[in-house]
């Protein structure tokens, strides 16, 4: 079973999960994709971490999510959009390149037997970004919630901590 879970910017989409996650299962797995770029983001993740009790267990995985031994468990995806960020890097803004790469990914997931609950970002909606580099991104972002949307079994948008069940 996959959930998709996106929407704006604290939109109340990591809460939603995590609470979607605790009601099925007493002991969830959090996927953490982000990289710790500097000490600005450490204390976003940090944050991320105090909203976790003892009941999670916690994985980072930047890239390769789909290696992850998730078999039987109840796991939250945490961020598409920061998971797409290191293929942006690591591929040189080739987006055919990161895009294939993260379907890949999905698609693997697809095939493991577990309840997956992935959270990602809605950030084409606002206004265009202003750079190149930051149009790119926007339309990766785009193609991968997409495809995510389209596998997934149920999909909800947050909007201001209210879940709209797109699917």
């Amino acid at each position: 079973m996959i959930y998709y879970i996106t929407g704006g910017a604290r939109s109340g989409k990591s809460s939603y999960a995590m609470k979607m996650a605790l009601g099925l299962s007493g002991n969830p797995v959090y996927v953490a994709t982000a990289r710790r770029w500097d000490g600005g983001f450490e204390n976003r993740i940090k944050r991320h971490e105090e909203d976790r009790d003892d009941r999670w267990e916690t994985m980072e995985e930047a890239l390769e999510v789909s290696k992850l031994n998730l078999e039987n468990r109840v796991v939250v995806i945490d961020c598409v959009t920061l998971w797409l960020t290191n293929f942006f890097v690591d591929f040189r803004q080739d987006i055919p390149k990161c895009l294939d790469a993260f379907k890949e990914e999905m698609d693997k997931l697809r095939t493991k037997n577990a309840t997956i609950i992935i959270v990602s970002n809605e950030i084409g909606m606002g206004v265009h970004a202003e750079t190149e580099t930051g149009r790119k991104f926007t339309d990766l972002q785009g193609w991968a919630n997409q495809y995510v949307a389209e596998i997934a079994d149920k999909a909800f948008l947050l909007v201001s901590g209210m879940p709209v069940t797109l699917k």
